[in-house]
């Protein structure tokens, strides 16, 4: 026993050569190729003639003629002693080497028969010349017509269905990759590997509630007894839902991460093709692969890219293609068949848009809400992206958190990469507050121009325009404080006025009167320094302004006459009706009501400005001199930001 066994373990191992068909092919191919081009590398047949063929059987030259009647064409073998007598005829003066030496051409009028019967009647016995007259019947020139697209067809074939199985192997997820037709229906969801996931819930600063409730269902994973002992289930999908760049992907990654069970990654566009019936097809083999290997997770991106509801695609029949893909996706999260050990992911930042059958309990049992960052949030997420930026010794986070208040997570990746290449760019060795600053400006207004060439008119009527914003603003109490004028052009503006806005999640009527009359300020100084002749400068300021008047009277109920009333559509509908949901003297009310409201602003910021024009011409010279000012300056010459009791001020100046 033991010497078989030594004996087996001394045996060479076979060693399986597998050869590509491919390759085969190909060098098939190239030799056939070759051999046509360089087998008759020797001369040709040279074309004579008839005339010259008479002179050579007439001579007793000529061996044998063949005649193909169909093709009315004609070759001549000639006797091998005399071949090199007409050498000349040849380029180069080389004969070929084996026969036929020439070929001649007639027309249909040629009757060969009768033409060398006579010609060998006037030729004695030793030199009249055999003929042999036939029919080509083009054999292969037919069978090469049809034989040559049908080999094509089996070569596209063979390797159509050896690309097929290589893509359908065995627990392969994402079967339907590559150029493969018959794999259209197929899911291309991608299985992350663990080890290739290097994101886990350490690397996803702030998101405090989202990543509790995420952070459960891993465990829930991890540790089921925990939860089943007491009769729990587990729930069957999670919605995050939040604003562009707020990290729901970047969650989801952290569950790959995190998780101890496989995870299928796929965008919601995936799903959507050009083929009716493939979207259907691909939730089937998804969730089929997901079943092989439950407990898993799926996470669908951008799931509104299918999950629209229905009903409401204007154009498209009951029978669109998007409609089915939702529905056949509907039954497979909660449907007839079990679906256990299965959890759904899904990120949208269009909530609203999403069908109600799929948003209901027992699909989506849980919506997260990934919101925007506040202070403390944003500070966890700028150490985040400062791990390998060299700062200066006196950088602040404290005040750079606190100096961008709305900013998503991706803004502030952006706002840390452009401060990099700021200081890079003037050749600091170290990146400060400042370039900080600079970046933040460049993300918000974009980058300076500070080739524009600008009128110094132009420049004095800017100068005011900001002026105006930035005085209504300072001294109002329910603005945003002002943290920097600029009249340097910076994307599509002139000028900027930056303010610093409050983290509050309501605002009062008082509080929109306010910002809307900071928002006319700049027209409005315009006009009076400028005796009375508007700019096109306040286009956007207007049109922000109109939005905010018509929502506090048909959105908020801010609107005595019109009363408590909102005509808001949380659900996203009413862009497909083509009626109001209200009568036509309900819209004049609606009208005449913001047109109030403006006017109402318009009077009072006019009122603020005239009484204040003195330290207004001093900020806008100001302005003129240094170009950009800061709150410092604005405060040397109106004092303190008014608070919640700056309006009592400027009513104790009246």
């Amino acid at each position: 026993m033991a010497q078989k066994q030594d004996k087996d373990r001394k045996s060479p191992k076979v060693r399986v050569v597998r050869v590509n068909l491919g390759w085969v092919f190909y060098a098939l191919l190239i030799v056939s190729i070759g051999w046509m081009l360089f087998s008759n590398r020797g001369s040709q047949a040279e074309k004579v003639e008839w005339a010259q063929v008479e002179e050579m059987i007439k001579s007793g030259d000529v061996k044998e003629v063949k005649y193909v009647r169909n093709d009315y064409k004609g070759t001549v073998s000639l006797k091998p002693e005399s071949v090199q007598k007409y050498a000349e005829l040849y380029p180069g003066g080389v004969p070929p080497k084996s026969s036929p030496h020439f070929f001649f051409l007639t027309s249909t009028k040629f009757d060969p028969e009768t033409t060398f019967a006579e010609l060998n009647g006037s030729l004695p016995a030793e030199r009249q010349v055999k003929l042999v007259i036939e029919n080509d019947a083009k054999v292969w020139s037919g069978l090469l017509e049809w034989l040559f697209p049908m080999l094509l067809l089996i070569v596209f074939w063979v390797f159509m269905m050896r690309g097929m199985s290589r893509n359908m192997g065995v627990g392969a997820p994402g079967a339907g990759g590559g150029m493969n037709p018959f794999n259209v229906g197929k899911a291309n969801g991608k299985l992350a590997d663990k080890t290739k996931v290097n994101v886990t819930f350490k690397d996803v600063a702030g998101l405090y509630g989202a990543k509790e409730e995420v952070m459960e269902i891993v465990d829930f994973l991890k540790q089921p007894g925990k939860y089943t002992s007491l009769g729990g289930k587990i729930p069957k999908g999670a919605l995050l839902v939040g604003p562009p760049g707020t990290g729901k992907t970047l969650l989801a990654k952290a569950v790959a991460g995190e998780a101890n069970v496989p995870f299928f990654s796929i965008s919601g566009s995936d799903f959507v093709e050009m083929f009716v019936g493939v979207g259907a097809s691909r939730v089937r083999d998804l969730f089929a692969q997901a079943k092989e290997k439950a407990p898993c997770i799926v996470f669908i991106d951008e799931i509104d890219a299918v999950g629209r509801a229905r009903g409401k695609n204007a154009g498209f029949s009951g029978n669109d293609e998007r409609e089915n893909t939702l529905n056949q996706l509907l039954t497979e999260m909660d449907g007839f068949g079990t679906n256990s050990g299965v959890i759904v992911l899904a990120a949208t930042n269009r909530a609203d848009i999403l069908d109600k059958a799929l948003m209901r309990a027992g699909r989506f049992d849980r919506q997260i809400n990934v919101t925007l960052p506040d202070l403390n949030e944003r500070k966890e997420i700028f150490q985040v992206h400062l791990n390998g930026l060299r700062l200066a010794d006196n950088f602040d986070l404290e005040g750079i958190a606190k100096h961008t208040p709305g900013f998503s997570g991706a803004d502030i990746a952006n706002v840390c990469n452009e401060a990099a290449l700021t200081a890079a760019r003037k050749g600091k060795q170290t990146i400060d507050n400042q370039d900080f600053m600079d970046a933040v400006d460049r993300v918000v207004g974009g980058i300076e121009r500070k080739k524009t060439i600008m009128s110094p008119e132009e420049k004095r009527l800017t100068a005011y325009h900001e002026a105006g914003h930035a005085v209504a603003g300072w001294l109002l109490p329910g603005c945003d404080p002002v943290l920097k004028v600029s009249i340097i052009p910076r994307g599509q503006a002139l000028g900027l006025t930056w303010s610093l806005p409050d983290e509050k999640v309501m605002m009062s009527k008082t509080d929109l009167m306010d910002e809307m009359c900071c928002l006319v300020g700049g027209r409005i100084a315009e006009e009076i320094v400028n005796n009375g002749v508007p700019c096109t400068g306040a286009l956007n300021d207007f049109e922000r302004m109109t939005k905010m008047a018509y929502s506090m009277v048909t959105y908020y109920g801010m609107s005595e006459k019109v009363g408590n009333l909102s005509f808001y559509d949380s659900n996203g509908g009413s862009g497909f009706d083509l009626t109001k949901p209200y009568s036509e003297k309900t819209a004049e009310l609606i009208d005449s009501e913001a047109r109030r409201i403006v006017d109402e602003v318009t009077a009072r910021t006019r009122k603020i400005l005239t009484e204040n024009w003195s330290g207004l011409e001093k900020l806008a010279q100001l302005l003129i001199e240094k170009e950009v000012i800061m709150a410092d300056d604005i405060e040397a010459i109106f004092g303190p930001k008014a608070g919640k009791h700056g309006e009592a001020r400027l009513k104790k100046d009246e």
